[in-house]
C-alpha cells in the first residue's frame, strides 16, 4: 500500500489532475466527507488527509510513503529525511511583506527603525530582514495575518499572497515580495527503496505531466 499525503484546499485540488494523468481517481471529496483516509481507483494507493504544515512530518515519519507540500511549508519545517525530486508548478503564490497603506515602510526600513513583524513564517521572514540587515521583532501567529497591522499589532506581515485581494479588502499594500512559492513532491527515503517501482512510476507520470503542461502554457 501507497500512502500520499495531502492537505485540503487549492493543492488537494491541483494535485487531482497529475493523480488522473496516472489514471488514479481518489473516490471521496474530502470537502464533503469527514473521512481522514481516502480510497482511490487503485486499490494499492491510499489518501491520507492531513494539515498543510503536517505533510512532511507525516513524511518524514513515515507515516505517509509520500506528499505534496508547499515550499513555503518545507523551509519552515526543514527537509530533514525527505526527498524532493520534483516542483510540481502547483498551487502558485508568493510570501511577501505587506503593511497598512498610511503606513511609510521605505522609510521606516531607511531609518533604521526597528519593525515588529507578525508571521507564520517566522524562518522565512528572520532570513529575509536578516539579509536586509533590518532589526525586527517577530511575532508568531497562526491566521488572520491581516489584523495585525489593523490592530496595532505589529507594523507589518509575511504571508502567503496569491490575488492580493484579502489585502486590498483589508487595506493593507504589498510592498516588498520574498520568494514565489509552488508545491513540491516529497518521498519518505526509505519508502522509496522499500517501494521503488510503484514510487518511481508516480514519480515519472507527474513529471512527464508537468513538463507537458509547462509546455502548452509556453
Amino acid at each position: 500500500m501507497i500512502t500520499l499525503a495531502l492537505s485540503k484546499g487549492r493543492i488537494f485540488d491541483e494535485t487531482l489532475p497529475l493523480l488522473s494523468a496516472a489514471g488514479i481517481e481518489v473516490l471521496e471529496d474530502p470537502a464533503k466527507s469527514r473521512k481522514l483516509i481516502l480510497a482511490t481507483s487503485q486499490p494499492d494507493l491510499r489518501v491520507v488527509i492531513v494539515r498543510a504544515s503536517d505533510v512532511p512530518t507525516y513524511v518524514q515519519y513515515g507515516g505517509a510513503d509520500l506528499g505534496v507540500t508547499g515550499k513555503d511549508t518545507l523551509i519552515e519545517h526543514g527537509s530533514q529525511g525527505l526527498y524532493q525530486p520534483l516542483d510540481l508548478q502547483i498551487a502558485k503564490c508568493r510570501v511577501s511583506v505587506a503593511v497598512r497603506s498610511d503606513f511609510d515602510y521605505a522609510k521606516a526600513v531607511r531609518q533604521g527603525s526597528r519593525l515588529r513583524v507578525a508571521t507564520k513564517y517566522v524562518s522565512i521572514a528572520r532570513d529575509f530582514f536578516a539579509a536586509k540587515g533590518v532589526h525586527v521583532d517577530l511575532i508568531k501567529l497562526y491566521g488572520s495575518m491581516e489584523l495585525a497591522p489593523l490592530t496595532g499589532l505589529a507594523d507589518a506581515i509575511v504571508d502567503l499572497v496569491s490575488t492580493g485581494n484579502t489585502l486590498k479588502a483589508n487595506h493593507l499594500v504589498e510592498v516588498e515580495q520574498i520568494m514565489q512559492i509552488s508545491s513540491r513532491l516529497v518521498v519518505n527515503q526509505a519508502a522509496l527503496k522499500l517501494k521503488q517501482e510503484p514510487i518511481r512510476r508516480l514519480i515519472d507520470v507527474f513529471s512527464r505531466t508537468v513538463a507537458a503542461t509547462a509546455t502548452a502554457t509556453a
